[in-house]
């Protein structure tokens, strides 16, 4: 589709470096969390028995961010751009709704079932402050 002047402007942004921050977001630190593993000894983040497929989600995620870079350095028409920027938030908002599921079914479900009440509760917070995270953004 041919841009005209009056579709392209130059606000002095670095739209690869906005891309980058975009995925970087995505996982934001959680204050009190050790890193590899819940709290619970000997368990594994939810996600990592479909690690490959969230890597992969997010390779394609970040290859949509540097698309969207490339339209704006092409000068491609303004509503293009804006429904491709719908079509990210919309993938990395599955991702977050997959990573808050796979919380609460490993993470928060095993810390009840090893009836630790305090941890438990401390995870349902945990997954209750991050979808507010994710409501605000």
């Amino acid at each position: 589709m041919a841009t005209t002047a009056a579709h392209s402007t130059n606000t002095g942004v670095d739209p690869a470096a906005n891309a980058a921050a975009v995925v970087e977001s995505v996982e934001p630190a959680v204050e009190g969390h050790s890193g590899d593993f819940c709290a619970t000894e000997g368990h594994h983040h939810g996600y990592i028995s479909d690690k490959t497929g969230y890597q992969k989600r997010m390779r394609r995620i970040e290859g949509q961010a540097r698309g969207i870079s490339k339209m704006i350095d092409d000068e491609k028409y303004c509503i293009d751009i804006l429904t491709q920027i719908s079509a990210l938030t919309s993938a990395l908002e599955s991702v977050a709704i997959g990573l808050v599921d796979d919380h609460l079914k490993h993470c928060v479900m095993d810390a009840a079932r090893l009836g630790n009440a305090e941890e438990a509760a401390a995870k349902l917070k945990e997954a209750t402050d991050a979808i507010a995270r994710l409501v605000r953004s």
